[in-house]
């Protein structure tokens, strides 16, 4: 009985994991770039030219943190970031980057960090929100500025 095999890579925001017998997968790595490009053309066939209108919170930036605090700041700092987000909403985010922190772990970092000023909190009518403190320049980076 041949044991179960996997392979997963991540490129960006993409990631792809393959599984079956070890020949299987072997196989299906060698036809891979065959593969990508088909997927690629099969999404590119179903765009709708209105991909930039997506939800705020679809698409998560990247992070690489080796900490929860350095992790929210990656995110507070991106794109997506520039919306107040809640706790569930960094929680997802963090998730999606298999980066797994407990609700109780992000919330105690978030509001030391709140008390340190690297981020600003307020409430909303669905809870708090945080985003980064101090202003921000067009490009994102943090100006210092209060």
């Amino acid at each position: 009985m041949e044991m179960p095999f996997s392979f997963r890579v991540k490129m960006g925001q993409r990631e792809i994991e393959i599984s079956g017998t070890r020949e299987e997968v072997m196989k299906t790595v060698e036809e891979l770039p065959q593969l990508i490009e088909a997927i690629s053309k099969a999404f590119e066939s179903t765009k709708t030219g209105k991909e930039t209108e997506q939800p705020a919170g679809s698409a998560y930036p990247s992070v690489s943190a080796s900490g929860c605090s350095e992790a929210v700041l990656q995110l507070l700092r991106s794109e997506w970031g520039k919306h107040p987000r809640g706790l569930t909403e960094l929680g997802e985010a963090l998730k999606a980057n298999v980066v797994y922190y407990p609700s109780t772990t992000l919330s105690g970092v978030l509001s030391w960090m709140v008390r340190k000023n690297k981020i600003k909190r307020w409430k909303t009518d669905k809870g708090y929100v945080y985003v980064l403190a101090g202003g921000r320049n067009d490009n994102g980076k943090d100006t210092g500025e209060s």
